[in-house]
């Protein structure tokens, strides 16, 4: 299985864990030319721009620990663009999650930055 579906199946994960806790998932894999965005989420008036990192062990490291600056710094610059480009976001508080996935476990980090 390539890394591309394996994150994708890990996406899906991260998807169902934060239904499961009360967000409706609106967007799969936000795309634009400046980056892309795991999930964007609701939770009550609130837009939720997760990012979903997974790691097997952590020999490498925890997940959470590959959201870096920079690429922190790309997501809130495509959440711009996804505010910009759509008006159901206009004036809605935003929040930056992020959903470390160990294994089989599922951390998710509400106002990771």
């Amino acid at each position: 299985m390539n890394n591309r579906r394996k994150g994708s199946i890990r996406e899906h994960l991260a998807a169902a864990y934060l239904a499961e806790q009360g967000l409706e998932i609106l967007e799969y894999n936000y795309r634009t030319a400046r980056g892309e965005i795991d999930l964007v989420a609701r939770e009550g008036d609130t837009l939720v721009f997760v990012e979903v990192k997974y790691r097997k062990d952590s020999r490498m490291g925890f997940p959470q620990e590959a959201v870096t600056r920079s690429k922190q710094q790309t997501i809130r610059q495509t959440a711009a663009a996804y505010l910009a480009e759509r008006t159901e976001g206009a004036g809605h508080p935003c929040r930056f999650d992020v959903v470390a996935v160990l294994g089989e476990e599922i951390t998710w980090i509400r106002n990771a930055f």
